[in-house]
């Protein structure tokens, strides 16, 4: 599942930066799930671009997969003058705070 994310937005966003997080771990999932993914991208085809668009643009780039494992992203999508502000990190998530995690 990481090896498709990180190929299907790499192919079309040809980002400066790509991290593509599995973080299935970290919620109530069985045990080798690849469900929960983590996303940082970082490209110039989100300049001008509300959140909104960046999220609805990878959406539609992965929207194939969700019909598979795939569950939830968290997305941080970023200019790369955004990118440099934030001194190349993007935030950490947060526990799940469902299920017996």
């Amino acid at each position: 599942m990481k090896d498709q994310l990180t190929a299907l937005i790499a192919d079309a966003l040809h980002p400066d930066h790509l991290e593509v997080i599995d973080e299935s771990h970290m919620h109530n999932v069985p045990k080798g799930a690849q469900s929960h993914f983590k996303i940082v991208v970082v490209s110039g085809q989100f300049e001008g671009l509300p959140l909104v668009a960046r999220h609805r643009k990878i959406n539609g780039l992965i929207k194939p997969l969700f019909s598979g494992s795939l569950h939830a992203l968290a997305l941080h999508t970023m200019t790369p003058a955004e990118w440099e502000s934030r001194r190349g990190s993007a935030p950490n998530s947060p526990q799940c705070m469902g299920g017996s995690k």
